[in-house]
């Protein structure tokens, strides 16, 4: 096993806090990790069950390579997934930055497939069976966020849109074409009998090239292929017998688990619809518990699924240590045969707390198929798709979100699976492994490294780097009854957030930070308030005011607000994360004082931009007040800067809405700046008071059938848009109104600029 270290994400001795530079990157300070611990490694794992105590017995200290790295091989650029993977997080090894400052690509969704090149029937089916069905579980959970992949949502290129969490399974195959002649050298081969073949990247490449085609299968950038090999095939991205990047090479630093890369004909940085996104995973799960291998070559995995930390130990990253035995069972030891003393030295090592490898699918042993225990060694393999799929996602063509050595996201959580949800972590002598796991997608159960969280680097809190899902709790704590005119608060930095910061890509200059929004709905039929998090006005809400640097304006996490009339009113806070991810929460304020008047009397106070109204409550003395209807709660996002590109495509627009509503948008300009370009289109009614007058050109209707977030575009008339072009920028209102069933009505404004 290797050095390892195992955190909590949700313990606040795990910050460990850099800042975010102009450019968009992260830094790291230049100390280690706080929970960091050395932990001891083995030699190696290829081992039988009998060297298994001897193996154990030989725990030492080592510093071990880091996990992936972006790397050229042969000609060929890929992510490799190292054996004995360990923290970057050791003192000295922390990376100056994270990002991906050219903007470059990431996969937005994804369809998947499962390719078994396998033409002597050596992939167990109950493999096949455990492999599909988690590909197929990470597609049925699809936008969770208690998935490890929710954690990709954080992470955009230049378009501005997130990696959202959403793949489809388009199913598995199993290849039988003849593997070709051997393309490279085994370094580390399995007894005569078992072992199969060496074949090299360029031979998998063409292969899948070849599948591809044959079966019509869809290319670009949205599909991942993961092609599987069985025991006894070693693969080489290099070839030849000095081939040192293998998969079964123990004892080279280059050795690795798995690699993703692209096959890219148009060589463009964006890819195309030719490319090719694909994963190789080699088997390297071992053999323990395999009664269909030669006894030589029933071994333990590599080090590629590290873990097994005891959760409740106490602190949780440490390693449990055999106790001594007392002097009663040290001379019963002795009494013992050789045999009865190598076992019981066998069940005393397995049974302790250390890091182990875990197979949560290995649910009985012998298994009913072939009566062996090796169902979960599909566990070792499934770890590394769940890994590779991270890295492919955030860094599909190897030019993305990396650091500057090269390595990618699942790096900087390499032997991380804290949180555990449930399993055992006491190896069996069977499996030689226990049954951990943390995570339960689709209904089933896997054991999957945890995934980056950049946003803990950009904010204090929670500062988790390392997470097993993602949370977005909106939260505040209404105030106590008050009085008609009191001014209240209302604090939504409570909110359980962790994408709370994220990466935006500008038309033009360095990446920037972006943060979270908060829209506050008061429920009185007052314009919503909507700005980012972390920062607060400075002044009353609804009024906007610069925030303190280096917070985006307007900030809005916390708010103050004052109401007019007497009555119970629901408070809406609703949260977007920085992954795309909405969630809300309404609590109720009582307030004292005169209810509101009713509808007519003329005595109201008007409800204009910006504004949500509905029906009013009865004034008739010792009745019940009864709030006004609330509107929706809407947010909108302008996604388009520059003005050409608009002109020519249309304005693109991000919007969220709570319920189902009816509406429209529109897009206003100041009335002087159509009157010098010769423009006359229709005045806007209902602006905000002392608004300067802004004229109305161009229109979209909003239907939605129920809550949820969407974009849409809006186009500019043909006379309209060749007179904008003679402005260099030009400064525009964006205004959503919606209206749900009960007649409660929601006025969105925001203020953007075209360049």
């Amino acid at each position: 096993m290797s050095a390892r270290y195992a955190t909590h994400p949700d313990i606040s001795g795990l910050r460990h806090l850099p800042h975010a530079a102009d450019d968009g990157l992260v830094r790291f300070p230049s100390r280690p990790f706080p929970l960091l611990v050395d932990l001891r490694s083995l030699a190696t794992r290829r081992l039988t069950a009998t060297l298994l105590v001897a193996a154990l017995a030989a725990l030492v200290f080592a510093a071990v390579p880091a996990g992936a790295v972006v790397t050229e091989v042969a000609g060929t650029k890929v992510g490799l997934q190292k054996h004995n993977g360990t923290s970057l997080f050791e003192a000295g090894d922390e990376p100056e930055n994270f990002g991906n400052p050219n903007g470059n690509p990431v996969v937005h969704a994804n369809v998947t497939y499962a390719i078994y090149w396998d033409p002597k029937n050596r992939y167990h089916g109950d493999w096949q069976h455990l492999i599909n069905t988690f590909l197929g579980s990470v597609g049925t959970a699809s936008g969770s966020l208690a998935s490890v992949f929710a954690v990709d949502t954080q992470y955009t290129d230049k378009t501005n849109r997130p990696a959202v969490y959403r793949s489809t399974f388009r199913g598995a195959y199993t290849d039988t074409t003849s593997y070709p002649a051997a393309g490279c050298t085994d370094p580390n081969p399995m007894a005569p009998g078992d072992a199969v073949t060496c074949i090299t990247d360029k031979q998998i490449r063409e292969q899948l090239e070849s599948f591809i085609s044959t079966h019509g299968l869809q290319r670009g950038t949205s599909s991942i292929f993961y092609l599987l090999t069985p025991p006894g095939v070693t693969v080489c991205v290099d070839a030849g017998g000095t081939a040192s990047h293998c998969s079964s090479n123990s004892a080279s630093a280059n050795s690795f688990c798995s690699y993703h890369s692209d096959i890219n004909p148009g060589g463009l940085s964006t890819g195309d619809a030719n490319t090719i996104l694909y994963a190789t995973i080699p088997w390297i799960a071992g053999g323990f518990g395999d009664p269909l291998l030669l006894e030589t070559d029933r071994t333990l995995a590599f080090d590629c699924q590290d873990g097994g930390f005891d959760p409740s130990s106490t602190p949780i990253e440490e390693k449990e240590h055999v106790k001594a035995r007392t002097p009663k069972e040290e001379e019963e030891f002795h009494e013992k045969t050789a045999k009865e003393q190598r076992e019981a030295e066998e069940a005393r090592e397995l049974g302790f707390e250390a890091p182990h490898q875990q197979e949560p699918n290995q649910t009985s042993c012998p298994n009913v198929t072939d009566g062996g225990c090796d169902t979960g060694l599909a566990d070792i393999i499934i770890n590394q798709i769940g890994t590779e799929q991270q890295n492919i996602v955030t860094n599909p063509l190897l030019n993305a979100w990396q650091d500057p050595a090269n390595h990618e996201a699942t790096d900087e959580c390499r032997n991380v699976f804290a949180l555990v949800l449930g399993g055992s972590v006491v190896a069996s002598k069977e499996s030689g492994a226990g049954t951990l796991f943390n995570q339960s997608l689709g209904g089933g159960r896997y054991y999957l490294n945890d995934a980056f969280n950049l946003a803990a680097f950009k904010l204090e809190y929670p500062a988790a780097p390392c997470l097993t899902h993602v949370n977005l709790a909106p939260s505040f704590t209404a105030p106590n009854p008050v009085n008609a005119g009191d001014i209240v608060g209302f604090d939504g930095m409570e909110s359980n957030l962790t994408l709370g910061a994220g990466t935006h890509f500008p038309a033009s200059g360095p990446p920037q930070t972006t943060y979270a929004t908060y829209t506050w709905d008061f429920g009185d039929g007052t314009p919503t308030v909507t700005g980012f998090a972390p920062g607060a006005p400075s002044v009353n809400s609804p009024a906007t005011s610069p925030c303190a640097a280096p917070w985006l304006t307007p900030c809005a996490a916390s708010a103050f607000h004052s109401y007019q009339y007497g009555g119970t009113y629901s408070v809406t806070l609703t949260v977007t994360d920085t992954g795309g991810n909405t969630a809300s929460v309404t609590e109720p304020i009582t307030v004292d004082g005169p209810p509101p008047p009713l509808p007519g009397s003329g005595t109201g106070a008007s409800t204009g931009a910006g504004s949500s109204s509905g029906a009013g409550a009865s004034s008739t003395p010792g009745a019940t007040t009864k709030p006004p209807v609330p509107g929706p709660v809407a947010t909108q996002a302008v996604l388009s800067s520059s003005l050409s590109r608009t002109l020519r495509k249309g304005l693109v627009v991000r919007y969220s809405v709570s319920q189902q509503a009816t509406g429209h948008f529109e897009v206003l300009l100041a009335a002087s700046i159509a009157h010098r370009l010769g423009l006359h289109p229709p005045l806007a009614t209902g602006l905000p008071a002392g608004t300067s007058p802004q004229v109305v050109i161009a229109k979209a209707l909003l239907v939605t059938t129920k809550a949820g977030r969407n974009t849409l575009k809006l186009q500019f008339g043909k006379i309209t848009a060749r007179r904008l072009r003679r402005l260099h920028k030009v400064p525009l209102m964006l205004r959503l109104t919606v209206r749900n069933a009960g007649g409660g009505t929601t006025t969105v404004l925001s203020q953007l600029t075209l360049h």
